[in-house]
């Protein structure tokens, strides 16, 4: 890299302490935490101040090692690193990818006993936390109080954060005044904000709002990339308007400037889901045709199909190609999927299947997450393993590849990142 090529002509170029934060940063990202941490050893004490410090921070939260964060950001308190809202911002983020919101309160608690304000990224984690909880009054109390601080003007992201809130508790109409205070405070040619708005109103049924807001969107920018067809299609598809789908589908075929099979997953996923195969079947022949790839989930959907009309081998074959699938690499079949398959083994009396698809869980490295093997019943199994040993460090999170599991704060997280 760059500061590889500056390190080794020290003699021209001085490193300060701003440029090795960004080089620690990269360094986390490029190469992995062990190697930051070897290259904030070696740095002089000197140097370390509290951009430095932060940089490593924010690279232990990104690989989710809570005892090394929790333990950095005691040193940086010792320190006088910690009197300013970043740190605390940072750490949050970790706690809600932790699922520890208890600790994102005493976060914002700490903060407030030592006067830092808060700023929009903390009070935006903190109704997202709130939100999380399923606690309504706790996150309007949040933006309450975000409204009398006059150093802070709530922003697209704590309208979207709420509105996804209020979404998953069946507030549909406090949801959708969320939605129209997003719109209002989108600003610039930024095009994330409108790939949330259309997501929310697919996930509050609306698609008359999905299709006015594609529409503004498309005025906007002329040309639209490959995640917002895929904000649109899943919204219509959510909707139930699967003819809507099917026409921006035809549509981003004639403008796409790669195929994504994440798109064509989302239609293949709607007709196995109401019994329709053959469909599905076809779908996924036209994704060679056009010059595409399918990708694990794909084959997974087809074999969810085959599961659904009770046919073992052509599932089992389909998850075979699914872990075969140049890029399965990190990617395991849904629970869900997985417990259909054992079900029919066991109704049909067919454990051969059955172990085979176990062998591919073991071989794929699946079996080896003990909260993803626990969930498809195979935790003893896995433990049992002499040739798995258990990693302390692989992360519990699971999810298909497809899925977009954002619960409101991920936005908001990586907005964050994008600041450190």
């Amino acid at each position: 890299m760059v500061y590889d090529w500056m390190n080794n002509r020290g003699e021209r170029f001085r490193l300060s302490a701003s440029d090795a934060a960004i080089q620690l940063d990269l360094i986390a990202k490029v190469r992995g935490v062990s190697s930051a941490e070897d290259f904030f050893v070696q740095l002089p004490d000197t140097m370390k101040d509290k951009r430095i410090y932060g940089a490593l921070l924010n690279a232990y939260v990104r690989a989710k090692m809570r005892d090394k964060a929790e333990t950095l950001i005691d040193n940086m308190r010792g320190k006088g690193y910690a009197m300013h809202p970043l740190p605390f911002n940072v750490m949050m983020t970790l706690y809600m990818n932790l699922k520890e919101y208890d600790k994102v309160e005493s976060m914002v608690s700490e903060m407030m006993e030592k006067n830092i304000r808060l700023d929009i990224y903390s009070y935006n984690i903190w109704l997202s936390s709130c939100g999380s909880q399923g606690s309504v009054e706790k996150m309007e109390e949040v933006y309450e109080q975000m409204k009398q601080d006059q150093s802070i003007n709530p922003n697209w992201t704590t309208f979207s954060t709420m509105a996804t809130m209020y979404i998953k508790m069946g507030l549909t109409e406090k949801a959708e005044e969320c939605l129209r205070n997003v719109e209002s405070r989108i600003t610039g040619r930024d095009r994330i904000p409108y790939h949330y708005l259309i997501s929310l109103y697919g996930g509050v049924g609306n698609r008359e709002e999905v299709y006015r807001v594609w529409k503004v969107y498309k005025s906007i920018f002329p040309s639209i990339p490959n995640l917002g067809f895929h904000a649109v299609i899943s919204s219509l598809v959510r909707a139930g308007d699967i003819q809507g789908a099917e026409r921006i589908y035809e549509e981003w075929l004639t403008v796409k400037t790669s195929y994504d099979p994440r798109i064509a997953n989302l239609l293949m996923g709607w007709y196995v889901k109401e019994g329709n195969l053959d469909k599905a079947e076809s779908l996924f022949s036209h994704i060679a045709e056009v010059g595409g790839k399918p990708n694990s989930s794909s084959w997974e959907i087809l074999a969810e199909g085959h599961i659904l009309e009770k046919r073992i081998p052509d599932a089992l074959s389909c998850l075979k190609d699914a872990f075969a699938t140049e890029g399965s690499r990190g990617w395991r079949p849904k629970p869900t999927s997985v417990s259909a398959f054992f079900n029919l083994c066991e109704e049909k009396v067919d454990m051969a299947s059955r172990e085979v698809f176990v062998g591919l869980l073991r071989q794929s490295g699946c079996l080896k997450n003990e909260a993803y093997a626990s969930l498809i019943g195979l935790s003893e199994e896995a433990l049992s393993e002499s040739e798995l040993p258990r990693d302390k460090n692989r992360k519990s999170s699971y999810s298909s590849s497809d899925e977009n599991q954002d619960d409101g704060s991920e936005v908001l997280i990586n907005q964050l990142q994008g600041t450190v």
